[in-house]
């Protein structure tokens, strides 16, 4: 009861008192009113003690409970390397986990030189701490670093990289390696590592060894272990330390198996990439580490005859919240052949329903698990090991200790050799002969090994990336792709098959059933459209390569539709046949027929004499140069990187001389210049 309640009542009561003592006081009707006045009083005594009463309840149910302790992800690598006595951290920078595989084989290698090693991720470290590393004695840091796109660092090496070329810390006794993963059918060829190895010079830091550059186009793995030979020998001259000649071959992960029942089947890993049932229970944002499952709402085949097969798929996204523009990819996760996994487990002698974890033996790794545990070997080898992959030689030489012919055992460590010898067995046995493990296995009878091992060896699976081939515009709910299905025979006779593709064609919405579901993200890009509408642009995609100017074309014909001014849209596109393989073709020709593009046409196959779509330029070079020497437009490229790409650079080069009157060096810079500005983009593949 309050004060002023309690206060209320007493002068009531008082008063009502007062009337009934003197009797001549007060009429009837004033003791009527002095009556109704008490009971409303009471009454709201009563009410207010009442919800008084409720709040008492309400406060003694709610109570400020303490904070959750937020946990902190240790990211300093220089406590880390302090409390294991290590003195080499090896970093790297990967997109499709070459770069990682390679950094901790070097880490795992030091031991060998009496230098502890530890595999560190750019994203997850403060990397300013490469300013202190020079407190540890003899320690060493090396950069696997690989290139992607237009010389752009990988996803998880962007704010390093940048750190470095826009600060000036002071890594004066930071000493240092590094070694690039590269294409050199691309234009910028590992051009991530030659800016780090340079900027880190440039900052006081000393280079223990030359940087390495290794190229994927030809034979990486034969570029690193030419490149390791000669920084181990010079790392042991820089330290004074020497190889202890023994052969390292520990696991970096325990096996941990379950019996049947023994952990809930809801806390078992069934595919899902970082969280727990996160496929099951989809929370956006999604990212790479967490996925949209997508509906498949168009899967239909595009080629109208021939022996090759190419899909237009369509994945709803309409419930992410994901946006998308047009010139982006997008990360596919696919499954791997069941026939191939189950396969593989005879092979090995298990039985994949087996749940089992691998814990790494390292305390102070980041990485505790090579992918998702606990999970079924049948999981792991459907959606975490990349199983098709050619192995590389430190996976052959792990497989020799399970060989029980010795002929066999010396031929795979031969091959795990830097010898000319075995290098070439290694190129002819397993690269020339397309060789996956499965492979290796069937043609290796002697060699069995546990299946829980070539987990711990082979690499993950990656996503697989494609250009999208439709506009938000029009489809603000759908991704398009466009994707010819891999498969070709090898040299042994055996047929290999695209993982992806060969899993995509199988997904085929059928009525009365569920959509398929595929895991999905949108990767942003570079590769895209001017913003004024009206800037003409050349465009050259043959085959599949005519994905992202799909998008273009939607895009620049919907701004026309809605009364803006567009530019020309000049479209070089090739394919074999006109009548089996001209992907889009009714499209193509309503949109020409339009006046939304202008369609320049080259069947390699129709005639005697082959013509692709660089014959078509170099017939056009006066209008290349009118549309970006003196309209001010954009040209792109899209496709095969190896050839087409090259030829189409080069046709330009030739265009800037002989029609726009540049010397070769001025028409180099030109080009450079219009890289630059974003006036030249290509996105291409090898």
């Amino acid at each position: 009861m309050t004060e002023n309640s309690q206060d209320f009542l007493m002068d009531a009561a008082t008063v009502t008192a007062a009337a009934a003592a003197g009797g001549t006081f007060f009429t009837t009707f004033d003791y009527i009113i002095l009556a109704v006045l008490l009971g409303a009083a009471i009454w709201w005594l009563y009410s207010s003690k009442k919800e008084n009463k409720k709040d008492e309840i309400l406060l003694n149910q709610y109570s400020i409970q303490p904070a959750s302790p937020i946990q902190l992800t240790e990211n300093s690598f220089i406590k880390k390397l302090k409390s294991s006595g290590r003195s080499l951290v090896v970093f790297y920078g990967s997109q499709t986990g070459t770069g990682e595989e390679f950094a901790g084989r070097l880490a795992k290698e030091g031991i060998r030189y009496r230098l502890k090693g530890m595999v560190a991720d750019p994203e997850e470290c403060d990397m300013e701490e490469l300013t202190k590393l020079k407190e540890i004695p003899n320690s060493l840091a090396v950069f696997c670093l690989a290139t992607y796109g237009e010389g752009d660092p990988t996803d998880n090496c962007v704010d390093f990289y940048d750190w470095v070329r826009n600060s000036d810390p002071d890594l004066t006794g930071l000493n240092y390696a590094v070694f690039g993963l590269g294409n050199k059918t691309y234009e910028h060829y590992n051009a991530v590592a030659i800016v780090m190895d340079k900027r880190l010079e440039e900052l006081g830091a000393s280079r223990v060894c030359e940087l390495g550059l290794g190229d994927d186009d030809a034979n990486i793995e034969d570029d690193f272990i030419t490149w390791k030979d000669k920084f181990w020998p010079a790392v042991c001259e820089k330290f004074n330390i020497e190889n202890t000649g023994e052969e390292e071959l520990t696991r970096q992960f325990n096996l941990v198996t379950y019996a049947p029942g023994e952990i809930e089947t809801n806390k078992i890993y069934t595919g899902e990439i970082a969280r727990l049932h996160s496929l099951q229970i989809q929370r956006p944002p999604y990212d790479a580490k967490n996925p949209f499952l997508a509906q498949i709402k168009v899967n239909k085949e595009l080629h109208k005859g021939g022996d090759r097969s190419c899909l237009h798929v369509e994945f709803d996204i309409s419930d992410s919240k994901m946006r998308y523009e047009t010139g982006d990819h997008i990360g596919v996760y696919p499954i791997n052949s069941m026939e191939l996994v189950e396969r593989l487990g005879q092979l090995t002698d298990t039985d994949i329903d087996e749940v089992f974890s691998l814990i790494n033996t390292d305390q102070e790794s980041t990485k505790k698990n090579p992918f998702p545990c606990p999970t079924s070997y049948r999981t792991a080898l459907s959606h975490y090991v990349e199983i098709t992959a050619l192995p590389r030689t430190h996976i052959l030489r792990e497989l020799a200790e399970y060989c029980s012919d010795e002929e066999d055992k010396k031929m795979l460590i031969l091959m795990a050799t830097n010898s000319q010898e075995g290098k070439a067995l290694y190129h002819s046995y397993v690269v020339d002969a397309c060789r996956n493990i499965i492979h290796i296995l069937e043609d290796i009878k002697s060699c069995k090994p546990a299946l829980n091992h070539l987990c711990e060896l082979l690499p993950r699976l990656q996503p697989r990336y494609y250009s999208i081939s439709s506009s938000p515009k029009l489809y603000p709910d759908t991704v398009h792709i466009t994707a010819v299905v891999v498969q070709y025979e090898t040299p042994t006779g055996r047929i290999n098959n695209g993982v992806t593709t060969t899993w995509l064609a199988n997904l085929k919405p059928e009525v009365g059933k569920s959509l398929p579901k595929v895991p999905v993200y949108i990767r942003k890009s570079q590769f895209r459209l001017p913003l004024q509408t009206q800037t003409p642009i050349v465009m050259v995609g043959p085959g599949t390569g005519l994905a992202p100017f799909r998008g273009f074309i939607q895009e620049r014909a919907h701004a026309r539709a809605n009364g803006k001014e567009a530019g020309e849209n000049i479209l070089y596109f090739g394919c074999r046949s006109r009548e089996h393989d001209y992907i889009y073709r009714e499209e193509l020709e309503e949109y020409e027929k339009n006046g939304d593009v202008q369609l320049n046409l080259a069947f390699s196959r129709d005639q005697k004499q082959k013509v692709y779509v660089t014959h078509l330029l170099e017939k056009k070079m006066d209008q290349l140069w009118d549309v970006i020497g003196t309209k001010n437009g954009h040209f792109y490229v899209c496709g095969d990187a190896k050839n087409m790409a090259v030829d189409v650079r080069n046709i330009l080069l030739k265009a800037f001389q002989e029609k726009g009157g540049k010397t070769e060096a001025e028409a180099q810079q030109f080009l450079k210049k219009l890289e630059s500005m974003k006036k030249y983009s290509a996105d291409v593949w090898s």
